[in-house]
């Protein structure tokens, strides 16, 4: 394998939260016309975890932090830059990331939340090792988090049974030996108003759309980019580090539905036994399923010390960032 990126950065401590209550299949046959067996059989999805009506997305994001901190022992003190990405904040200011210094007391670091939807933890990692690399910081706290719930429209059985909320963070801190090895970004968005979440204008790029607030797909349109360009780019950032699919200890992508890994595992070669998801057992949480499926791994002891993954987060926007790295927990 020969690194393309140059980094600063590894991660050095891991938390996760899911909230407790969960909203299975069976659920969803009493809210509308769908069954266990063809959500199931369209996404691999069996339940999902739903943020009380008290639980907003710095709740979660809080709960996330303290699972770090009670796992790694990690020190938060000498955080000096936060990030969060997300599509469902409290508020669109103040900032999560803001609410996360003031909850831990973290005296002095920026605090910015970004919004790259499904893409947006990846993005958050490549953004980390850039502010590493220019040596003014030194100890950044990453968090993906979500509750898409809140915006989801019930009536709707095309994206009502996909989405849930939970929310995952790491410390990712300068180390002269960088574990992140390549990274690849792309954007299409021109077709990003097939996947889309209102907020002041009724219309995107010309394209008129609900202006409800409620998440809106094209299923077919978004299914049809995603096993088009999804491995194209995978093969992209394999080959440009020398890396080729069977040598992935595993591959982590954005965890929208089976039928979309499986289909980028059979283009790229890359083994589904390796490949690491959270959809099964909490919908597509967008920004926080892959550090939820990278927490379901770690528990269950499939990740080890010196495992080469590549991350693949993409969707709203349409945005792919990927980030190949050395796993150093």
């Amino acid at each position: 394998m020969q690194p393309t990126l140059l980094s600063h950065a590894k991660i050095t401590a891991f938390g996760a939260y899911v909230p407790e209550q969960v909203l299975r299949n069976d659920d969803l046959e009493r809210m509308v016309d769908t069954n266990h067996e063809w959500i199931v059989q369209r996404t691999g999805i069996y339940e999902r975890r739903i943020a009380s009506d008290e639980q907003f997305c710095s709740d979660l994001c809080f709960a996330a932090v303290r699972d770090l901190q009670s796992r790694y022992d990690a020190v938060l003190d000498d955080v000096d830059f936060i990030l969060v990405a997300t599509t469902t904040p409290d508020t669109y200011f103040p900032s999560m990331s803001a609410r996360v210094q003031a909850e831990f007391g973290i005296a002095s670091c920026g605090a910015v939340d970004i919004q790259a939807a499904c893409a947006g933890f990846v993005a958050a990692l490549q953004l980390a090792n850039g502010l590493l690399l220019s040596g003014v910081h030194r100890k950044i706290l990453v968090i993906g988090a979500e509750t898409l719930s809140k915006a989801t429209d019930y009536t709707d059985r095309s994206t009502c049974i996909l989405f849930g909320d939970g929310a995952g963070a790491v410390l990712v801190e300068r180390s002269e030996e960088g574990a992140f090895l390549g990274s690849y970004v792309r954007t299409t968005g021109e077709e990003g108003h097939h996947l889309y979440r209102s907020s002041l204008s009724s219309s995107i790029g010309g394209h008129p759309i609900d202006t409800t607030g409620k998440i809106v797909q094209n299923g077919r349109e978004v299914y049809k980019w995603a096993v088009t360009q999804v491995p194209k780019g995978v093969a992209s950032i394999l080959e440009q580090n020398g890396c080729r699919a069977h040598e992935l200890d595993w591959f982590v992508p954005h965890s929208a539905n089976m039928r979309i890994v499986e289909s980028v595992c059979e283009k790229t070669g890359i083994p589904v036994e390796r490949t690491l998801t959270s959809m099964a057992q909490y919908g597509n949480t967008s920004a926080a399923s892959i550090p939820l499926a990278l927490d379901l791994a770690l528990k269950d002891g499939r990740i080890k010390t010196g495992d080469i993954m590549l991350l693949y987060g993409f969707g709203g926007g349409l945005t792919e960032a990927a980030l190949l790295l050395r796993w150093t927990l």
